[in-house]
């Protein structure tokens, strides 16, 4: 199981790279496990502000839908249009080139919810 220690995660199974005041965001390797083969991903409101735990989208895989939440209160700036033809970059790629969106952060404060690499891996019982 991968999970890069420089990155932050949540209960969720989500991952958080900070950029300045941008956070990037995927799911962890844990989460693309479990849901198998990623077909589609939907962001209904790409450029829509998303307050902490808020569903942003939803992802689906051949076996189940699954909700994507909102690690960090903010504006969703970017949606990784790569994945419309590529979505299974998420299951091959999940913390590079399979992230899924960039959000303009709105509270700073708010990253210290998150997980660590140690706190996520005892989390998934790893």
């Amino acid at each position: 199981m991968n999970i890069p220690n420089d990155l932050y995660y949540t209960k969720d199974h989500e991952w958080v790279r900070i950029d300045g005041n941008t956070a990037v965001i995927g799911i962890t390797d844990h989460a693309q496990g479990e849901l198998g083969d990623v077909v589609y991903i939907d962001i209904p409101n790409p450029n829509e502000s998303v307050a902490v735990h808020e569903v942003f989208g939803t992802i689906e895989a051949v076996k189940t839908v699954a909700d994507l939440f909102a690690p960090l209160s903010g504006e969703i700036i970017e949606f990784n249009s790569d994945l419309n033809d590529a979505p299974d970059t998420v299951n091959n790629d999940c913390y590079g080139n399979g992230w899924i969106v960039k959000i303009n952060i709105s509270n700073p404060s708010e990253i210290d919810n998150l997980l660590g690499a140690a706190a996520y891996k005892e989390l998934i019982g790893g």
